[in-house]
């Protein structure tokens, strides 16, 4: 069977790296990706594998091996792209302005597509069913990954255990990494809104200064994370952006505040909800103003399943050897992939895609980012091994 995977992933390598182009040249914001999903639809249509839309850009396909019943697995792409220009000059740079896959999703949905083609060359050869997930808005709330689950993604057939990969610059192409457990941490956005009384710089006593009381908020958030969170619970609370609109000599009537709340524990996830509105509304009342706090609801930390993970991790090493197999800490990063692993087993892994050599060292969410396609050359049929030892197990 091993052998049978990477001689189909051999020869399916340049449509591989064609869907891969061809979805990089044509990106799609968040719920936007209706020509992605037309071009997915295309392509399960053309292979006959049976398919449905689920949301409103999301598709789910299904290959079926024999007693298709006994069990379903199912395997994950993301389909968004992110708004930045790219500045690459490769032959198949982003042709949408100002929209670019420079979050690795192009390589995640077409290493998708690529392990579908081998499944189903395979299907008379497996027990069980693979579910393929084509899904939109990863990097945007509301979570595409959250909307699919409630309309029924992990169901009919039910789904006992899901993978997916994430491309990874910082490990060398060739390498795969994995971490049981804990793996990528919660993220909720925070966005406050301080209210005060403007007017002129020089007459402050006449005024409730909004910019003192954000100072004062920023400040005391901070206790949060260095007093009240628990050591061994990685925690982050970042305020990236302050607004006030004032001028030098104007102080303005408002300010707002955005920030990320990033951890690993969703008892202090939801207590630290509690303890930004207490703080905020407590300061902005001292200083005689008030503040409207609103946090989102994020998504959960990844949780891989130990089980699966190990089974994942052994077929890596059987497909790629031992030595490409690289243990991976904990990261404060966030992936909505962690709904799933809330609602049934699962494992997310790394695709290491970078090459010092060829100078393809630039890290996700940037506009240079690009892979070293030599990924391409087992994504898939990894996947692809990966779905049946998990059917096997």
């Amino acid at each position: 069977m091993l052998a049978k995977i990477k001689y189909l992933n051999s020869e399916y390598l340049d449509e591989i790296v064609g869907y891969r182009r061809h979805l990089h040249q044509n990106p799609e914001l968040s719920w936007e990706e209706e020509k992605t999903t037309e071009y997915i639809i295309n392509f399960l249509e053309k292979l006959e594998i049976p398919y449905k839309r689920i949301t409103k850009t999301g598709v789910v396909g299904i290959i079926e091996g024999k007693n298709p019943s006994k069990k379903c697995v199912a395997i994950r792409g993301d389909i968004d792209a992110l708004p930045i220009q790219e500045s690459n000059s490769c032959n198949y740079k982003s042709q949408n302005n100002g929209v670019m896959h420079a979050c690795g999703h192009d390589v995640h949905t077409s290493s998708v597509m690529g392990a579908a083609k081998i499944l189903l060359n395979l299907k008379s050869e497996f027990e069980g069913s693979v579910k393929l997930i084509f899904q939109p808005s990863e990097e945007k709330q509301p979570s595409g990954a959250k909307t699919m689950i409630e309309a029924g993604v992990l169901e009919n057939p039910k789904v006992s255990a899901i993978i997916a990969q994430h491309v990874t610059p910082e490990l060398e192409v060739g390498k795969i990494g994995h971490r049981p457990g804990k793996f990528m941490a919660s993220a909720d956005e925070i966005y406050i809104k301080v209210f005060g009384k403007g007017g002129h710089a020089a007459a402050p006593h006449k005024c409730i200064d909004p910019i003192l009381i954000a100072s004062h908020i920023v400040i005391a958030l901070q206790q949060i994370t260095s007093r009240q969170a628990n050591p061994s619970i990685p925690t982050v609370l970042s305020i990236g952006d302050i607004r006030g609109y004032g001028a030098t000599n104007i102080i303005p009537d408002t300010v707002e505040l955005k920030g990320t709340l990033r951890t690993f524990d969703e008892s202090w996830r939801n207590e630290m909800h509690h303890q930004i509105v207490q703080i905020s509304q407590g300061i902005a009342n001292a200083y005689g103003g008030h503040v409207e706090v609103s946090i989102p609801e994020g998504v959960p930390f990844v949780a891989n399943d130990p089980k699966i993970n190990d089974i994942i991790k052994q077929a890596a090493s059987e497909y790629m050897g031992g030595d490409k197999i690289v243990a991976m800490d904990i990261r404060m990063g966030a992936e909505d992939f962690s709904f799933y692993t809330h609602h049934v087993p699962a494992a997310f892994y790394r695709l290491g895609t970078g090459n010092e050599k060829k100078k393809i060292t630039s890290n996700i969410h940037t506009s240079t980012f690009d892979i070293d396609e030599t990924a391409m050359e087992f994504s898939s049929g990894l996947m692809a091994y990966m779905a049946i030892k998990l059917l096997e197990d």
